[in-house]
């Protein structure tokens, strides 16, 4: 069972390092610098920019985009698998309860349960197209991109339909190639304790897998305005003090399960300090 508080989390996190404890995991990069949206989109299409880096999601209308922390638990859960078994083939489990219990989620049952809401954002990821492009360099007095990257269009692909329409529900899927080179090259280690404890807010979750990730690199003290941070993972608050009021509170609970972290907010942003990251940047499970 997953421990449930800060306090248990914390021990569990102090006692063992991710790889002893069977807890790592890795994140797509690109869904860590942008992130998916949080609540339920009103529109088909989706965009969300971090400085150099950009993402644009579309959906079937039908379907509609994917949202919240469901969605943030499969990634997670499809980049380990394939960073561990180096296969683009993903085994989900027999039924949707076995896969909520590999994602460390309770098995609820009924209209609003566990089973029903996981599948219905698996059929949102399997139905988005995801495209990225990140900006190498601007040409001189320009907002503009000189050159970039290739971008995305990719994302799952599957053996066979996942979701028939006698909603027979299908123990595997294929990532895409290109996907699946794109998370394996360049996929962010994360503490899977740490991530399915915040995984009530995706707020939370998306600031825990940022932070362990920019503290990997971070070499000197740098401040980050509110406006670039709401830009980046801002849920549509009409007013910029409440966005910044949310991101404090969600702060204070990643600070109790990632107490290395040096972090403060002052009125025009938050200041980042070096840090050890919460998993080491370079680790990865033996061969």
């Amino acid at each position: 069972m997953v421990p449930v508080s800060p306090a248990e989390v914390v021990h569990s996190l102090e006692s063992s390092d991710a790889l002893s404890a069977g807890a790592l995991g890795f994140m797509p990069r690109i869904l860590v610098l942008t992130t998916l949206p949080h609540r339920r989109p009103t529109s088909h299409r989706f965009t969300r920019g971090n400085g150099r880096h950009s993402l644009w999601l579309s959906a079937r209308r039908r379907v509609g985009l994917p949202y919240g922390t469901y969605p943030r638990l499969l990634l997670a859960y499809l980049t380990t698998g394939a960073v561990q078994t180096k296969s683009r083939e993903i085994q989900l489990g027999a039924t949707p309860n076995d896969l909520a219990r590999k994602l460390g989620l309770s098995t609820i049952s009924g209209p609003r349960g566990t089973a029903l809401r996981l599948e219905d954002q698996l059929r949102r990821l399997l139905s988005m197209r995801l495209d990225w492009q990140t900006c190498l360099g601007l040409a001189p007095k320009s907002s503009g991109s000189a050159y970039v990257t290739v971008g995305g269009a990719s994302w799952l692909k599957q053996l066979r339909p996942l979701f028939p329409r006698q909603q027979t529900w299908q123990p595997h899927i294929v990532l895409s190639q290109d996907f699946f080179e794109e998370i394996t090259r360049s996929a962010v280690p994360v503490d899977l304790r740490a991530i399915r404890h915040l995984h009530r807010s995706p707020l939370a979750f998306d600031l825990y897998v940022w932070l362990t990730y920019r503290m990997s690199y971070l070499r000197k003290p740098t401040s980050i305005p509110w406006e670039s941070l709401e830009a980046q993972f801002g849920a549509g608050y009409s007013r910029p003090r409440d966005f910044r009021t949310k991101l404090t509170a969600h702060l204070a609970h990643i600070v109790e399960i990632y107490p290395s972290v040096r972090l403060r907010g002052t009125g025009t942003g938050l200041w980042l300090f070096p840090s050890p990251p919460h998993v080491g940047p370079r680790t990865r499970p033996s061969s």
